[in-house]
């Protein structure tokens, strides 16, 4: 047992690897077979290759705002490889690699970046949400599908993601208070970050952890390492088991880095160091995972190299594929807010047409 060790009153994170790749926890290492080992690693190879691709269009004007993930893989990678297929992912709108674990194509995660909501639409059997934008609603979500998931019997765990900023409105409360009041299986990863936007973790709550805030709920919390993708994979793994015996709900703190902006809109050197985010880069969950598994003799230079070179060919053809097909009509901008169009609606649409129709050509 691994909930209830750690006490999120004190600043006690609970770790596996350590920054090195060396196992620091023996007793809470997981019983994980090499293939999903590969596959975990692969995946989150993939996740930071598309974010920093994702990065680069954005700056040359072929893709909208984007969220980064880059430095919260294993936040995210970890929980998805303890969940079952038929667990619900819950996301905000940083979780990228989570979705890329459980199913979600990558040319659908582009497209919705691109501005088509069919990116939204996924495959049948994937059960992940869309992404969600507006701050904290994405807990309430979460605790309904689980709820949702007791009363039916279906031994499905509803998995969701909120930040460390995002702990601080009030669905995060309304959300987590509900899950635990019904007992509802469901676990809450909070990827604390350091920053909301430009807000500090110290300017956000007075909380030595963001973990206790799972003690006014009645619940267990725990703070864990964040980059170390086993841990996170052994607390969720205890989560889930927990949450399917009808225990209910658990918080979990992964504490982490953004090492990119906030958004494409962000400019992350206005407000931290550079110095800080090159500590940070030496805690790299990547970094880590990788000399892991080259300790387990699974990985070596020559296969990441290839790796890399499959990753940057799959990601540039995918986006390739999002720009000859993903653009939409006039008529799916325009014409599904209302039942009827507004007069004012109808005017800037017959306003737009003739500005297209003027400039087709040129």
């Amino acid at each position: 047992m691994i909930l209830g060790k750690f006490d999120p009153l004190k600043m006690e994170q609970f770790q596996v690897l350590d920054k090195d790749g060396k196992v620091v926890n023996k007793e809470y290492e997981p019983d994980i077979d090499d293939d999903t080992l590969i596959h975990m690693y692969k995946v989150m190879s993939l996740a930071r290759v598309a974010d920093i691709k994702a990065l680069q269009y954005q700056r040359q004007g072929r893709m909208l705002t984007f969220a980064p993930v880059q430095g919260q893989e294993a936040a995210q990678i970890g929980p998805m490889a303890a969940c079952d297929k038929k667990d619900w992912l819950v996301p905000a709108f940083r979780e990228q690699a989570a979705m890329l674990y459980k199913g979600v194509d990558l040319f659908k995660a582009y497209l919705y970046w691109y501005g088509n909501e069919e990116g939204a639409r996924y495959d049948d059997g994937i059960n992940v949400l869309p992404v969600n934008v507006p701050i904290g609603s994405q807990i309430n979500h979460a605790a309904g599908i689980a709820y949702a998931s007791k009363i039916l019997n279906k031994g499905e765990v509803a998995i969701t993601y909120i930040g460390d900023g995002g702990t601080s409105h009030g669905e995060f409360h309304e959300g987590m208070n509900f899950a635990a009041v019904m007992d509802a299986p469901m676990i809450a990863i909070i990827q604390n970050n350091q920053y909301a936007i430009s807000t500090p973790r110290h300017k956000q709550t007075r909380s030595e952890t963001l973990a206790q805030k799972a003690i006014a709920y009645g619940i267990p919390g725990i703070q864990v390492d964040g980059n170390d993708v086993l841990a996170m994979y052994a607390v969720t793994k205890e989560a889930r088991e927990r949450a399917l015996k009808g225990e209910g709900p658990t918080l979990i703190e992964a504490y982490t880095y953004r090492l990119g902006p906030h958004t494409t809109s962000d400019d992350p050197t206005i407000y931290r160091k550079d110095s800080e985010v090159e500590e940070w880069k030496t805690k790299d969950p990547l970094l880590r995972f990788r000399k892991y598994l080259s300790n387990k003799k699974l990985w070596n230079q020559d296969k990441e190299d290839k790796l890399q070179e499959e990753l940057k060919k799959q990601v540039t053809d995918t986006f390739k594929e999002v720009e000859k097909t993903g653009l939409i009509s006039l008529d799916d901008v325009f014409d599904y807010t209302y039942a009827t169009l507004t007069d004012d609606l109808k005017k800037q649409k017959a306003d737009y047409q003739t500005y297209l129709d003027e400039t087709e050509g040129e």
